[in-house]
């Protein structure tokens, strides 16, 4: 009878352990944000130098979400006509956002980069991403 228990125990202790959840989809916390765009005439190829040519929110605008590692993303957001966006429905833990912007450093072949904000959800119910600038 002790040892119908002792493994009962362990079954138990092993079933409720491995219910833990990382970050991702299926909690009650939600990450928010918004997009600013930011267009810029080139004034001289030579010096590299700007002028700022219009500003707006960032309507229609993808925005990724990342849950804790993975290296895909978990969750697809678009931006709405004040460039906000929300993720919901989301459990404690690590995540990464990102949205694609003009490479204004050229570093990259295609001429696009991602902006990237790393955000921590806690026990918070909300967490601001603030606003990520994006260059057109």
């Amino acid at each position: 009878m002790k040892k119908i228990l002792f493994i009962l125990a362990i079954t138990l202790t092993v079933a409720v352990t491995s219910c833990e959840k990382g970050p991702g989809e299926g909690g009650k916390s939600k990450i928010t944000g918004k997009i600013w765009v930011e267009n810029y005439n080139t004034l001289n190829h030579i010096y590299d130098t700007y002028e700022l040519k219009s500003e707006y929110p960032g309507v229609d605008r993808d925005v990724y979400l990342i849950f804790g590692d993975d290296i895909s993303y978990g969750m697809k957001a678009t931006a709405g006509p004040d460039g906000r966006f929300d993720f919901d429905y989301l459990r404690p833990g690590d995540y990464t956002l990102y949205t694609e912007s003009k490479d204004t450093n050229r570093f990259s072949v295609s001429g696009i980069t991602s902006m990237v904000v790393k955000i921590s959800l806690g026990d918070k119910k909300t967490a601001d991403a603030g606003t990520i600038l994006v260059f057109k």
